[in-house]
């Protein structure tokens, strides 16, 4: 049960960053440079009661992790202002499970079975089913022909190419969890620095969202530590059950102008994004 009850705290936490980054407001540059201090603060201070077993491999595999996240994390930021945070959530969290889930089963061979491969083809045509959804209704909004909507996608295509390789690289060279952290941090603050300096990120909002990166990086210590208790499959499902919280929450709290059609819609492709979730979950068994 303890395990469960980490896996929804890392779902809780990563399901609210981007509505608590645009609540505390600033744009994508200082919203990038606080979460990346935010997360360094955090992993510093694991790394001081933890001491994990560090190497030269974990230290350069770990800052690349960190860089790549951060080009996700910070185009994501960016595909807020051109598509809102209940329609950027899901369809991030849907491209991401489809690159992870397509290179689990071609790169590191996850799907051994007939019913695995069943199994997981379903689960991507739940996702993209979701993805689909949640971006309905979204071109007729659009007063300059739907150009907000072209541009919200291409960057959200770079942002998913960066949380899928930060994902994939470390799964690659077998790098622990906890080794992991502080360079990843690392890499993320670097990074950070060198695709917002020419912005001057450096501002109240970038200290508003040190929260950020303090709740990012305890969603990702909690994920962790549910893993042996109860599973990769289990633990990841759970964690893509956030998107409820960010995609709601943009409708209801931050007030995104959102038909109740469109409404309908976000939550049905919010539900079948949890389902994808849940059945690629269920291949990696």
């Amino acid at each position: 049960m303890s395990g469960i009850l980490l896996a929804i705290i890392a779902a809780i936490a990563w399901g609210s960053i981007v509505l608590v980054s645009n609540k505390l407001g600033g744009d994508a540059n200082s919203q990038t440079i606080g979460t990346t201090f935010g997360a360094l603060i955090f992993a510093a201070g694991v790394y001081i009661f933890t001491t994990p077993h560090m190497s030269a491999l974990v230290w350069s595999v770990g800052i690349i992790s960190g860089i790549f996240w951060t080009i996700g994390q910070k185009n994501q930021y960016g595909t807020v202002k051109f598509l809102g945070v209940a329609k950027t959530v899901p369809m991030s969290t849907g491209l991401q499970l489809i690159g992870t889930t397509i290179f689990g089963a071609l790169l590191f061979h996850e799907w051994k079975t007939k019913t695995q491969v069943i199994v997981g083809i379903l689960a991507l045509a739940c996702i993209i089913a979701g993805a689909a959804l949640t971006s309905f209704g979204q071109k007729t909004e659009e007063k300059d022909g739907g150009k907000d909507l072209k541009k919200g996608l291409m960057i959200l295509l770079v942002s998913t190419v960066g949380y899928v390789v930060y994902v994939v690289i470390v799964k690659w060279f077998n790098i622990n969890g906890w080794s992991a952290i502080l360079p990843q941090a690392i890499g993320m603050v670097l990074s950070g620095i060198v695709l917002t300096i020419r912005h001057h990120p450096f501002n109240k909002f970038a200290a508003r969202n040190l929260l950020t990166g303090l709740i990012w990086a305890t969603g990702n210590l909690t994920l962790l530590l549910s893993l042996p208790s109860i599973g990769v499959a289990t633990s990841f499902s759970l964690s893509q059950t956030g998107i409820v919280i960010s995609t709601l929450g943009g409708i209801f709290l931050l007030g995104e102008k959102t038909s109740k059609k469109q409404v309908i819609s976000v939550i049905i492709g919010c539900l079948l994004i949890i389902a994808g979730g849940v059945m690629v979950g269920l291949t990696k068994k």
